[in-house]
């Protein structure tokens, strides 16, 4: 029987690297389809998950040579799907997760695989941490790329404030290291222009010494909302940085650390972190406790992975997820009001609505000096509705769409591109807003072709 010449080129594949070469009709290739968002059900054509950079521009040569689309792959956590496609390859980076502390220096190099929960395991260890997100198990280079915020921001500011340097494979297969040194218009695009510009092999985050963390949710009856929210937007705009804070509105889980008679019950809560001396946590929480009835208060000296890690349980990898987000210069009567409407009809406990500040240290960079440009807001929301049954999504669908119309009309008009569900190019633009023209100049230099499309693309052209 005659073999087929797109076969021989997989085995050639497949023998050349070092990962491993998964194709549709192998034993692996369901589960390697798999993303996070369950919405998304594509097919690619193949799936190459990589050991290493070697690997990475391997594939790239091969998936440039037969015409696909190329979708990158690290913790999987893109909502509209960007980290798979039909018929291209996928480039998947999950082998590589790696993570190296350098004590001395302060320093994580970390393979471009690795989730936040590999970073935060090996950097506590040390007495140290980097911003990254609040759910452990999303990748660092997805969610870096796009700016990244989480505890530590008010303090330590975004992921894209603590990059010292990064390794990328180019749209020709070329590695290249860079940094403020070297191919600096490079690293200036890929701190906030998402994967647009290469596949981030290696990151070099800076980290900082912590005594300890004290931390976590404190719960109040979802009646309480006109008292307690109010009182967190302007507690947040005079708390010290070591002290970060989101709003949250939820719906209680059926979880051992919930009392059984709050299941099912919906609350909003504040969700706090301290990262200063151990000895003011207290004093510096206080307040919360005391902005409304207390329903469940879970905050205390917690280590910063069990922190971050804290959330894991409510999103796992298969549920569906639809998205939406704005940026918030202030949050206005007006803008809490909708909030105090539609907040507490969150559906059920995996659905979102919340409220992130990004006062602070995000504040002390200039807007122009990284490609994250919303410098100048006080607030982020995300509103997303998720559900494991897809019969329940266009309910969800329809609460996140109709609460977020309702608060757009006060927003900033950009987006955080890690909420960001497929939302067109007016949208990219409204998010860059002055950086775009210069973000456009580095897709020129660095993938004129557009190879790396499959993102919040911004287009050489």
């Amino acid at each position: 029987m005659a073999v087929e010449t797109s076969d021989i080129r997989h085995e050639q594949l497949a023998a050349s690297i070092r990962g491993t070469v998964v194709l549709p009709g192998d034993d692996a290739y369901a589960e390697a389809r798999r993303v996070y968002n369950r919405m998304i059900d594509r097919h690619p054509a193949m799936i190459v998950e990589c050991a290493d950079a070697a690997d990475v521009i391997t594939a790239l040569h091969f998936a440039r040579d037969a015409g696909w689309p190329i979708s990158v792959r690290a913790g999987g956590h893109s909502v509209p799907g960007f980290s798979t496609n039909d018929d291209g390859m996928v480039i998947d980076l999950a082998p590589m997760r790696n993570v190296h502390i350098d004590p001395a220096r302060k320093v994580a190099t970390v393979g471009g695989g690795a989730t936040w929960g590999d970073v935060d395991h090996a950097a506590w260890s040390f007495g140290l941490v980097t911003p990254g997100g609040v759910v452990s198990t999303t990748g660092v280079t997805g969610l870096g790329l796009g700016g990244g915020f989480g505890h530590l921001t008010r303090r330590f500011g975004l992921v894209v404030d603590n990059m010292l340097g990064a390794d990328v494979v180019t749209a020709d297969g070329e590695l290249v290291y860079t940094s403020e040194r070297e191919n600096p218009d490079l690293f200036w695009a890929i701190r906030g222009g998402g994967g647009n510009f290469g596949i981030v092999t290696r990151l070099e985050l800076a980290l900082h010494p912590v005594p300890g963390m004290y931390g976590g949710p404190i719960f109040y009856p979802v009646s309480a909302v006109t008292e307690v929210l109010p009182f967190y937007v302007d507690f947040i705009d005079h708390a010290p940085r070591e002290l970060s804070a989101f709003f949250a509105f939820v719906v209680a889980p059926s979880a051992p650390f919930v009392p059984e008679v709050l299941w099912g019950h919906t609350a909003c809560a504040i969700v706090v972190s301290w990262s200063g001396d151990p000895s003011g946590a207290e004093a510096a929480v206080r307040p919360v406790r005391e902005a409304g009835p207390v329903a469940l208060d879970l905050a205390g000296p917690i280590p910063y992975p069990a922190l971050n890690g804290m959330f894991d349980a409510l999103h796992p990898r298969g549920h569906q997820h639809y998205w939406k987000s704005d940026y918030m210069r202030e949050l206005s009567d007006e803008a809490i009001a909708v909030h105090e409407r539609y907040g507490p009809q969150v559906p059920n406990p995996m659905s979102i609505a919340h409220i992130y500040p990004l006062n602070g240290a995000v504040q002390d960079v200039r807007p122009e000096a990284t490609a994250f440009s919303y410098r100048d807001v006080d607030f982020v929301h995300i509103i997303g509705g998720v559900d494991p049954d897809s019969d329940r999504m266009p309910e969800r669908r329809a609460w996140t769409q109709e609460y977020w119309s309702a608060l757009h009309p006060f927003s900033a008009k950009g987006a955080y591109v890690n909420f960001m569900m497929e939302e067109g190019s007016d949208r990219i633009r409204a998010t860059y807003r002055e950086n775009y023209p210069r973000l456009r100049d580095a897709k020129r230099r660095w993938d004129p072709g557009n190879v790396f499309r499959m993102n919040q693309n911004i287009a050489p052209d």
